[in-house]
């Protein structure tokens, strides 16, 4: 990527660097924010630590659930990535080594797909080069974001670019930059959640499978195991385990690694080899507690982080970027000002509520599944025969995970 292709602000910058919003952070949820008011008439800014190229080659890959999909498509992004990530029209759910497993079909949403998983740095090119093409949208990478000034009809952000200091002036500032959110903490937003006891080992794998097309979440009673498809007969794997065996895991020989991939995942893969690293991060849930403060809203991360099980995480980001663009857009269409409570608060109420919910499944999920206390075997074990045999049930539960349950974003509904 150029710098002249990612639509970078002039070099004679000072006198031009004024925007209707400012996204800290150009991850997958910030860009996805951006090219999601692309044509909104808003004069948009992206701060962002790392140059571009090194911003996009991170080495993971997530599952995109239909709605994601819906909403990349409805932002005109969506066939830029989809023929180069993973598609599948199977879910297979199971305890262990319990011979009942739920199974899930495309017949059961009359949907071409279940879902979908893509390489970090599939999705984010795709967004960068689309953002490219958006002369309302300027990238101020790489940035340093020094400090933020919340006034009552603006807010100015000093950053260092290139050594150099400057101030910008916006009508609302987007924390999109993580977990760790240095826009969250400085504007004093406190959350509630808790650490896991649990730690997430991923890597990615090719196979010798004949079918490439089925989503595995195996449960065990040191923590669930997703098993995600890839292009060329790989696939992604989150495994997750209490701290220690998840070190452990990452530390073992690769051949006693592969051996024991192989008894958790049945031997339904065939020969297996390891196509990457093992990275291991420690697994936490976390809630703000609130989103939005004048001048100020947060998205994805920023805002909430859940356990992978089921893969939500970047979902939910994504559909907080997608309602967000429809509010702001909407306010900026009326001449309100996009800063106020009075604009933001729609944006609260809509998201916090929806990602509470599913970070309390998430959390129930991990938590009754990852136990060998019999009577709470027995249950689960009863709500997977329940699922198997109760088709409203198993509908109920397939449009949770696959993100149509709850309100949907206009862009998610062409």
């Amino acid at each position: 990527m150029t710098e002249q292709a990612l639509n970078y602000p002039p070099s004679k910058a000072e006198s031009n660097l004024d925007y209707d919003l400012v996204i800290v952070g150009g991850g997958i949820v910030g860009a996805t924010l951006a090219s999601a008011l692309k044509a909104s008439g808003l004069k948009i800014g992206i701060i962002e630590a790392q140059p571009p190229e090194k911003a996009s080659a991170r080495r993971r890959a997530y599952a995109l659930s239909l709605m994601s999909g819906r909403i990349l498509e409805g932002i005109g992004v969506w066939d830029k990535i989809l023929p180069h990530i993973g598609k599948f029209s199977k879910i297979r759910l199971s305890d262990g080594t319990h011979p009942q497993v739920v199974k899930f079909y495309t017949t059961d949403l009359a949907t071409e797909y279940l879902g979908y998983v893509g390489d970090h740095q599939v999705i984010l090119t795709a967004l960068q080069e689309f953002i490219a093409e958006c002369p309302n949208i300027n990238w101020l990478c790489p940035a340093q974001l020094m400090s933020v000034d919340y006034q009552q009809s603006e807010a100015t952000l000093t950053l260092k670019i290139a050594e150099k200091e400057h101030q910008i002036r916006t009508k609302l500032v987007i924390g999109a930059d993580g977990a760790r959110s240095q826009i969250r903490t400085s504007a004093g937003i406190t959350t509630r959640g808790w650490k896991y006891w649990q730690s997430c080992v991923t890597f990615t794998i090719k196979h010798q499978a004949p079918q490439n097309d089925v989503a595995f979440e195996r449960f065990w009673p040191t923590g669930p195991m997703g098993i995600l498809p890839l292009p060329d007969n790989r696939c992604q794997i989150v495994w997750t385990a209490p701290h220690a065996q998840a070190k452990a895991l990452q530390d073992l020989d690769e051949q006693e690694f592969l051996a024991k991939l192989d008894y958790h995942t049945g031997g339904q893969l065939g020969q297996l080899e390891l196509v990457s690293d093992r990275y291991l991060f420690p697994v936490q849930l976390m809630q703000s507690d609130r989103y939005i403060k004048p001048r100020l809203a947060l998205v994805g991360d920023a805002a909430h982080c859940c356990h992978p099980v089921g893969g939500q995480g970047l979902n939910l980001g994504i559909r907080d970027a997608a309602a967000l663009a429809q509010i702001l857009r909407e306010a900026h269409q009326k001449g309100e000002d996009i800063g106020t409570l009075k604009v933001l608060q729609p944006y609260q109420n809509w998201r916090k509520r929806e990602n509470l919910a599913i970070l309390g499944v998430t959390d129930l999920l991990d938590r009754v599944f990852s136990n060998a206390w019999l009577p709470v075997v027995a249950v689960r074990r009863l709500g997977i025969w329940m699922i198997c045999h109760l088709p409203f049930l198993k509908i109920f539960a397939l449009q949770v995970m696959t993100g149509l349950k709850g309100k949907t974003p206009q862009l998610a509904e062409n």
